[in-house]
C-alpha cells in the first residue's frame, strides 16, 4: 500500500491547455495512483495557475523510470546552457 506523497512548488512559466496558453504559477508533484497512465503508481505533475480556475491545468503522469530520465535530461540541458553562457 502506498500513501500519497504530494508537494507544491511555485514556478514561473507558461502552459498550453484546451483554451490556449496561460501563465503557470504552481506545480503539484505527487506519487500516487494515476488517473489515466497504465501504472499502479506514477509520478504525477500538475502544472497550474490556481487563480485562473480548474481549466488552467496541464497534467502529466509518468512512470518512475520516465520521471528519472526527465529529471536527468532537464539537468543536462541546464548544465549545457550554463556552460555555453546562455542562461540569463
Amino acid at each position: 500500500m502506498c500513501t500519497m506523497i504530494v508537494t507544491q512548488v511555485a514556478i514561473d512559466g507558461s502552459g498550453k491547455g484546451t483554451n490556449g496558453w496561460f501563465t503557470l504559477r504552481e506545480a503539484n508533484v505527487s506519487y500516487d495512483h494515476p488517473f489515466n497512465a497504465p501504472f499502479e503508481h506514477a509520478l504525477n505533475i500538475d502544472f497550474v495557475n490556481e487563480s485562473l480556475g480548474p481549466g488552467a491545468r496541464v497534467a502529466v503522469e509518468l512512470s518512475v523510470e520516465a520521471a528519472r530520465a526527465l529529471v536527468e535530461t532537464i539537468n543536462a540541458v541546464i548544465v549545457q546552457a550554463e556552460a555555453g553562457g546562455y542562461l540569463e
